[in-house]
């Protein structure tokens, strides 16, 4: 598999879908698992554009529900590696949604997975992440101590 390192930019997903009744609790917003779900798909994709191998959820670590989505409203989900450890990355999922008849957007959603890379049922060594921006480094860093904390638990 190849090891060459990747750019945090390579790994990014956007995936976009049209909120329809039949995502709709009994309030009429959107069910959270429908955008947990969501998030998963926007991780996964995320996570092994990186690897170059299929990935699976090892957890999600941090789920904060901004605003409620209601009917109607597009969803975008823009997913990205922040950091690659040995055979796990962290994926940021940021979810916006809009009222695309006017055009307002706002933040929904925001969590961050651990997807591992894996291939015939054994974990694969992930490439390692190279971080551009000063934003990018300082995602990294911070998701740097996070792995190394749950190494150390």
């Amino acid at each position: 598999m190849d090891q060459s390192p990747k750019f945090a930019r390579e790994s990014v997903a956007e995936l976009s879908e049209l909120m329809m009744p039949s995502h709709a609790n009994m309030l009429g917003t959107v069910f959270g698992g429908v955008i947990l779900q969501l998030m998963d798909k926007a991780a996964y994709v995320s996570s092994s554009r990186h690897a170059g191998v299929p990935c699976v959820t090892a957890s999600f670590d941090r789920v904060d529900f901004v605003s409620p989505i209601r009917v109607g409203e597009l969803v975008t989900l823009r997913a990205s590696v922040h950091f690659a450890g040995r055979t796990s990355m962290e994926v940021g999922v940021s979810v916006i949604a809009e009222d695309f008849m006017t055009g307002a957007k706002r933040e929904a959603f925001r969590g961050r997975c651990t997807m591992v890379a894996v291939e015939n049922g054994k974990p694969q060594l992930v490439r390692p992440l190279v971080p551009e921006t000063p934003s990018e480094r300082e995602m990294y860093a911070e998701a740097e101590k996070r792995y190394l904390a749950r190494r150390r638990s």
